[in-house]
């Protein structure tokens, strides 16, 4: 599929977000995961994406191995995998990606 900066790929693999779903494509880094679902607040600038700045920890467990804890890593340096389940991240990716894991607004109850 079509935008350079992600390494080639055919589908689009279902990850999770501190509780949130989404699909990002397959074969990239998680980083690169996390720049697909939040293009404008994960720009090249903020982050050294070679593992120097350390901004990118992320603490991920995987569907397949529901009992081992979750695995600390930098996310500039694992590739993302269809059931993913990302339950920490740095400060700097919190903030960067807080307007898509906020919680949706409650609806209003009928009086």
């Amino acid at each position: 599929m079509g935008n350079p900066i992600y390494r080639p790929y055919e589908r689009l693999v279902e990850i999770s977000v501190l509780g949130r779903k989404f699909q990002v494509p397959e074969k990239n880094t998680c980083l690169r995961a996390l720049q697909f679902i939040s293009p404008e607040t994960i720009p090249y600038g903020r982050f050294c994406w070679n593992q120097e700045c350390q901004y990118c920890r992320v603490a991920f467990t995987v569907a397949s191995r529901p009992d081992e804890p979750p695995r600390a890593v930098l996310s500039c340096k694992v590739v993302v995998g269809d059931g993913m389940e990302i339950t920490e991240l740095s400060e700097e990716l919190r903030y960067c990606m807080r307007n898509v894991l906020k919680s949706p607004q409650p609806l209003p109850r009928d009086k």
